[in-house]
C-alpha cells in the first residue's frame, strides 16, 4: 500500500469513525446534572454577546449561561462556536451531530438561537424538515436592527433615504448590507460601504468615512458605550421594504433532551421575572426588550 493510499484509509477511518460516535455524545439530562457540568455552545467573537477579553469570557450571553448553570447548581464550560455559513450548519455542528474536526465538542444547549416557527419548521427541497433533531426554545430577549448616526456631519435620519447622500457603515455580507444596497431599486448601494464587523464600521464613522452605521441593536449600544461619544446617536427610523424586522432570540437543544430544555426554561423564566436578565444587559451598556412571549403575559 502507498503512502497516499495508507493515509487515505486512516482518514476514511477516521470520519466514519467520528460519524458513528457524535451522535452518542448528547448527553441526557440525568447525565449532564450527575456529572456537574453544563455545556453552552456560544458564538465566538461576537461582542457584546459572546467574547473574550483578555482571555476571559465576557457577554450577555456568556452571563446567561453562567446564571442557567448556577441554578443548577452546575459549572459552566462554554464552547465556542464560529459562526458556519447558516444557523442550520451550527445546530448540526454544536447540537445534533458534531463536526468532524471537532468530534467531542457537542453542546448540551446553544444560546442565541432564533426562537421562530417558520425557522423550526423549515424544510428542505425534498419536504424534510432540516432541524427537526433541534428543540428551539426559551426566548429570552427581543432583537432588532438600529442605525447610529453622527450629529456632526448627519443632523437626523428620519429615514433610510438619507442615505444617497451620506455614507453608512454595514458589515459584510450582513442583513444590512443586502438591504440598504437593495432597497429603493438600489438607489442607496453606491453610499453603502462594507467592513469585517462592526466594529470596523463604527471606526470608520469615527474617523468622517462614513456618516452612520447600522447593526444589531445590541452591537450598536456597545459600540455607542465604547465610543462615550454624546454626538453619536441612536436613528428611530423605520426599514421599508425589510422583510422580518424584529425577532425573539432563544435556545436550543437536541430534540432527545426535553427534559433540559423544559428545566432550562424553567430557570430562564425566573431569571426574567426577577430582572436579572435586563439588569444583565446593562452592564454591558444594551436596552433589554422582553421576547414576545412575556411582552403578552405582562
Amino acid at each position: 500500500m502507498t503512502r497516499r493510499k495508507l493515509w487515505l484509509s486512516v482518514l476514511c477511518s477516521l470520519l466514519l469513525s467520528t460519524s458513528g460516535t457524535l451522535q452518542a455524545q448528547v448527553r441526557s439530562y440525568d447525565s449532564i446534572v450527575e456529572s456537574g457540568v453544563l455545556k453552552v455552545a456560544l458564538y465566538e467573537d461576537f461582542a457584546p454577546y459572546s467574547f473574550r477579553q483578555d482571555g476571559q469570557p465576557r457577554g450577555v450571553d456568556y452571563d446567561i449561561a453562567q446564571a442557567l448553570a448556577a441554578g443548577f447548581g452546575l459549572k459552566l464550560e462554554v464552547i465556542w462556536a464560529p459562526p458556519g455559513e447558516k444557523l442550520d450548519d451550527d445546530l448540526r455542528d454544536y447540537i445534533w451531530r458534531g463536526h468532524y474536526l471537532r468530534p467531542r465538542q457537542l453542546a448540551d444547549v446553544m444560546l442565541r438561537v432564533p426562537y421562530d416557527r417558520e425557522f423550526s419548521y423549515k424544510s428542505n427541497e425534498f419536504g424534510e424538515l432540516v432541524n427537526e433533531l433541534v428543540v428551539m426554545f426559551g426566548p429570552y430577549q427581543r432583537e432588532r436592527w438600529q442605525v447610529a448616526f453622527d450629529q456632526r456631519r448627519l443632523p437626523a435620519v428620519p429615514s433610510v433615504a438619507v442615505f444617497q447622500q451620506h455614507p453608512i457603515g454595514v458589515e459584510v455580507e450582513s442583513v444590512p448590507s443586502f438591504y440598504l444596497s437593495s432597497v429603493f431599486d438600489g438607489m442607496l448601494s453606491k453610499m453603502t460601504h462594507h467592513y469585517r464587523n462592526p466594529q470596523e464600521a463604527f471606526a470608520a464613522m469615527k474617523t468622517g468615512a462614513v456618516d452612520a452605521v447600522m447593526a444589531l441593536r445590541g452591537e450598536v449600544d456597545w459600540q455607542l458605550q465604547l465610543a462615550a461619544d454624546s454626538q453619536l446617536a441612536l436613528a428611530e427610523n423605520a426599514y421599508p421594504n425589510m422583510g422580518k424586522q424584529v425577532w425573539d432570540i432563544g435556545m436550543a437543544v437536541h430534540e432527545s433532551n426535553r427534559q433540559l430544555a423544559y428545566a432550562l426554561e424553567e430557570k430562564l423564566e425566573e431569571l426574567i421575572l426577577a430582572g436579572e436578565l435586563k439588569r444583565i444587559y446593562g452592564q454591558y451598556g444594551l436596552r433589554y426588550e422582553l421576547p414576545g412571549l412575556y411582552q403578552e403575559v405582562e
